[in-house]
C-alpha cells in the first residue's frame, strides 16, 4: 500500500490549475443546493449506538432503508477544492439512493465540529488537524479530546507550500525569523500546518510576525510589500500561487533537512514529498511535505449504513473522479486506508476488511 501512496505522489504534478486549499479559508458558511435530493430528512436506522462489533461484516442497507436516510456532506468554501469534490460525494450517494446535500463550510475546523455536533454525516478534513482534535493537542490543547471522531476513507494529499518572492532574500525556513509570515486564518488547517512546521525548526510565533489571513489575502499583502512569506496548503498546482508567479519572481521555499525529519518523526500523518520541477517556475524539484485529507463520518451512524455508504461511493466512483483531477488521481479503492491514523468507524473497518485492505 505504501507504493500506492507514492504512485499518487508521482501523479500529483498533473493536477489542474483549479486546485486550491480548503484548510484555511475564512469564508462564511453557506449551504449548497441539495444534490438531486428531497428535502425531508430522517434518522431511521442512521443513529443510535453502533450495533455490530468492530470487524463483523455489515453488508449494508436495502434500497428501501437507504431511501429513508439523509446524508449531509461537509465540504469547504465554494472557491476551494473541498467544495466540488464534496459535492460529487453527495451526487454519488444520491445516485445510490440516499437523500443528500453538500454544505459549504469553512472547511477542516468547522467540519470537525459539525461531525461532533451531528450536523453532518460525512465531512472532509485534513488529517493533522483531525488528530490534534482527537488527541487534544496542538491547536486543540486544553480542550476535551474529540474521541468521537471516526474515519471513513482517505482522500487526496495536501501539499504544504511556503512561498515568497526573490527580493525578500528568504531561501529557507530558518530565514523566516524576524519576517512577517502569512500563517493562515487562526486555527485553520493551514495555520495548524504552519505552526507545526515552524515548531519543528525551533521557531515560534514570537520569532516572526504572524499574519492571520487566508493565504489568498496574505499573498495579496505580499504583492503590496506587506508580507514576506506565505504558507499555502493545497493540491498541486495552486492557482493563487500560479498567479503570483506570473507577475513576480516567486520562490518556493524547501521544507527539508533536520526540521522536516523531526516533523515527520513526531507526526506520522505527514510524509516527505517533493513539489515537482515545472509545477510553478521551479526548474528543479523542491523538497517538502504533504498531509492527507480524509473523510470523517459520524460515530453514531449504524455499521450497516457506513458500510453501505462506502458501497455507494465506490459503485459511483466515476462521478467523484470527474469532479477534480485531485480526486481522479487519488480517490480509488485500491489506495486502501493504511495512511489513516484516526480509528475507522466499525462499519468502515468491516468494508475495508471485506475488500482485502485490512487483515
Amino acid at each position: 500500500m505504501r507504493m500506492k501512496k507514492w504512485m499518487a505522489l508521482a501523479l500529483a504534478g498533473c493536477f489542474t490549475l483549479s486546485a486550491t486549499a480548503c484548510g484555511g479559508s475564512g469564508s462564511e458558511p453557506t449551504t449548497a443546493a441539495p444534490s438531486d435530493t428531497t428535502a425531508a430528512a430522517t434518522t431511521a436506522g442512521g443513529s443510535g449506538e453502533a450495533d455490530t462489533a468492530a470487524g463483523d461484516t455489515a453488508k449494508g442497507l436495502t434500497p428501501e432503508e437507504r431511501a429513508k436516510e439523509f446524508i449531509t456532506v461537509g465540504t469547504g468554501p465554494t472557491s476551494g477544492i473541498y467544495f466540488p469534490i464534496g459535492g460529487a460525494f453527495a451526487t454519488a450517494l444520491s445516485n445510490y439512493g440516499y437523500q443528500t446535500s453538500a454544505e459549504a463550510t469553512n472547511a477542516t475546523g468547522q467540519n470537525i465540529q459539525n461531525i461532533l455536533n451531528s450536523d453532518a454525516e460525512i465531512a472532509i478534513a485534513m488529517q493533522d488537524a483531525v488528530m490534534q482534535a482527537y488527541e487534544a493537542s496542538g491547536a486543540y490543547e486544553g480542550k476535551e479530546p474529540a474521541s468521537g471522531l471516526r474515519a471513513l476513507m482517505r482522500l487526496w494529499p495536501n501539499y504544504v507550500q511556503l512561498v515568497t518572492t526573490a527580493d525578500t532574500g528568504i531561501t529557507s525556513v530558518e530565514d523566516l525569523r524576524g519576517k512577517r509570515v502569512g500563517v493562515g486564518a487562526a486555527n485553520s488547517g493551514v495555520e495548524i500546518n504552519a505552526r507545526m512546521i515552524l515548531d519543528a525548526y525551533g521557531i515560534t510565533y514570537d520569532d516572526i510576525t504572524p499574519d492571520y489571513l487566508a493565504y489568498g489575502e496574505a499573498i495579496d499583502n505580499m504583492k503590496n510589500g506587506q508580507c514576506d512569506a506565505v504558507f499555502v496548503t493545497s493540491g498541486l498546482p495552486n492557482a493563487t500561487v500560479m498567479d503570483l508567479g506570473v507577475s513576480y519572481d516567486m520562490v518556493v521555499i524547501p521544507i527539508d533537512g533536520a526540521g522536516r525529519d523531526k516533523l515527520v518523526n513526531d507526526y506520522p500523518y505527514y510524509a516527505e514529498s517533493v513539489i515537482p520541477a515545472g509545477t510553478y517556475n521551479n526548474e528543479e524539484d523542491v523538497e517538502g511535505v504533504f498531509v492527507y485529507n480524509i473523510m470523517l463520518v459520524r460515530e453514531d451512524l449504524s455499521d450497516e449504513m457506513v458500510y453501505d455508504i462506502l458501497n455507494g461511493v465506490f459503485e459511483n466512483i466515476s462521478t467523484i473522479k470527474a469532479s477534480h483531477n485531485a480526486a481522479d488521481k487519488n480517490i480509488d479503492i485500491t489506495f486502501g486506508v493504511d495512511d489513516i491514523q484516526l480509528p475507522l468507524h466499525p462499519g468502515a473497518e468491516a468494508f475495508w476488511k471485506d475488500n482485502g485492505y485490512i487483515e
